[in-house]
């Protein structure tokens, strides 16, 4: 289990400089320096707030942050940018270069699939060569790939480019759109789409999993989400160099040049209310925070059931919470690796190790709420791209096991189950992956759904918080202006556009549209 250190005292105290007026600005309150908070807080100082940034944690980045052990960096979270230009576009609001603060490399191939019978499957930006690959598994399923293809275009254009941009907090919005979700057949699950599209298990599978990257079961989440596969041609795949880190800690000096504060160390207990309105945070060690306005990057589910639990609620009620589904929860093992740059040359920055079973495990992780024997893994190799992400001629991994969340009615106790798991991680690894990976081992770090409750304040230790069923998508999702007390607002993974690193910060430019301009919140 990782802990939060240092540990230390937040300072609210506004620091003025002798001689210094006060700053006259109307001030915005964002809680959580994730992302989408930290998005949110540079999108609300080009507006012309007064920003402050409060977190529990010691960096920026929230799951998006690292932690350095004996040498090596461990990138917590997301590992890669799909959509570089919500990035772009964010920096120019500011007036800044995107380009010039981060160092963004493309990867490709993007990553590799193997499945138990040995066989594989590269994806790569390259439609002839994607093409290629399908033919080489199932020369049946070419036809059925080109269809998919424009499928997910289709689906991007409407679900990212459209609904994802922009406001879904009146029900109207949603109305307006039905028809076009019932040409798509939103109420297809995306792996029922795929198999209409490939014969071959291994292909439906291929263009089908990637929900799980934003915490939705395939069989069940709405087809939308095929989108991904346009992303990833449209877009390529890219790593920033020094992790997801780099850009919160890019995004962080941005807030500071904008005159904001990013306050570490500061957990927040409640929000405090006046006259009807949100008026500011108190945190657990009492101190006080007064704003105009407050914006909650902390998950939907905590926000409500925690921050506001003082304020009587119509929508977001306990029981609600209680009823809607959540997202898997995530074992993640942090590791580096002794003298191995030049070892297991066949495993690049990204693999994914599929179990005997597709559809059978993920019904154990999202509806049996049981731990499987069996297992898939998600094989994170930073240093392919990033070498100093360890030590000289060392490697440092990340590898990702979905596993049920903490809400399922018999949940998994990680103090017992922890250790065994991991054990399990490795012999999977050695076996088909990483050969003599034991004798190599150096620095470790487990995160478990226990971890994601106490780190990150997720309900149920989810890792992506509410599950993007298409009833808990967009209107259904709780909104970026809140339902519940004016003067608050929602951005990240767990409401309106959804999980992601596009999706947080695309949640900050739809926040964007829905904050008045200064001088208009007082009066």
């Amino acid at each position: 289990m990782t802990r939060l250190d240092p540990p230390f005292v937040a300072d609210l105290s506004d620091p003025i400089q002798p001689g210094a007026a006060p700053d006259p600005r109307s001030h915005a309150i964002v809680i959580g320096a994730g992302l989408g908070g930290l998005a949110s807080a540079m999108r609300l100082g080009a507006k012309g707030y007064r920003v402050t940034v409060v977190d529990r944690l010691p960096t920026p980045g929230g799951r998006g942050s690292a932690l350095w052990r004996d040498g090596y960096r461990f990138d917590l979270g997301p590992t890669i940018v799909t959509v570089p230009q919500v990035f772009r576009e964010l920096w120019a609001a500011c007036g800044r270069d995107f380009d010039a603060d981060v160092d963004l490399r493309p990867v490709d191939p993007f990553y590799e699939i193997r499945w138990p019978d040995g066989s594989k499957f590269t994806a790569s930006q390259n439609t002839e060569a994607m093409r290629a690959e399908v033919a080489r598994l199932s020369p049946g399923d070419v036809k059925g790939y080109d269809k998919f293809l424009e499928d997910s275009r289709k689906r991007y254009e409407f679900g990212f480019e459209d609904l994802g941009r922009r406001s879904m907090h009146q029900l109207w919005e949603l109305i307006k759109v039905l028809p076009i979700f019932g040409m798509l057949r939103a109420d297809r699950s995306v792996y029922a789409h795929a198999a209409r599209r490939f014969r071959d298990e291994r292909l439906r599978m291929a263009f089908s999993f990637h929900p799980l990257f934003i915490g939705g079961d395939p069989f069940r989440v709405t087809s939308m989400y095929i989108l991904v596969s346009h992303l990833e041609k449209e877009f390529g795949v890219h790593y920033a160099m020094g992790g997801v880190q780099a850009i919160a800690s890019a995004m962080q000096r941005v807030i500071e040049g904008q005159g904001g504060r990013v306050v570490f160390g500061a957990e927040v207990d409640r929000i405090l209310t006046d006259k009807g309105r949100a008026s500011g945070v108190e945190l657990v060690d009492g101190q006080t925070l007064s704003g105009d306005l407050v914006v909650s990057n902390a998950d939907s589910g905590h926000t409500y059931d925690r921050l506001l639990r003082d304020h009587p609620r119509k929508r977001w009620t306990t029981p609600r919470l209680a009823r809607s589904r959540w997202s898997m929860g995530l074992v993640v093992w942090y590791f580096g690796t002794k003298g191995t740059r030049d070892t297991w040359k066949d495993v690049g920055h990204h693999t994914i190790l599929n179990g005997p079973r597709y559809g059978g495990l993920v019904r154990d992780i999202f509806r049996r709420g049981v731990l499987a024997e069996d297992m898939s893994l998600y094989v994170h190799r930073p240093t392919v791209t990033d070498p100093t992400a360890a030590p000289d001629g060392d490697d440092t991994f990340y590898v990702l096991s979905p596993v049920p969340h903490l809400g399922h009615e018999d949940p998994v106790d990680w103090s017992k189950e922890a250790e065994p798991y991991r054990q399990k991680m490795l012999e999977v690894l050695e076996d088909q992956l990483l050969p003599g990976l034991g004798d190599h081992l150096t620095a470790s770090e487990l995160f478990t759904p226990d971890t994601f409750r106490d780190r990150y304040l997720s309900p149920h230790g989810s890792g992506f918080s509410i599950e993007p069923r298409i009833l808990q998508s967009a209107w259904f999702r709780p909104h970026n202006v809140s339902e519940e007390l004016p003067g608050l607002y929602l951005v990240g993974a767990g409401t309106h556009p959804g999980a992601g690193l596009p999706g947080v910060v695309s949640s900050a430019e739809v926040l964007d549209k829905l904050v008045p301009a200064p001088a208009q919140v007082t009066q």
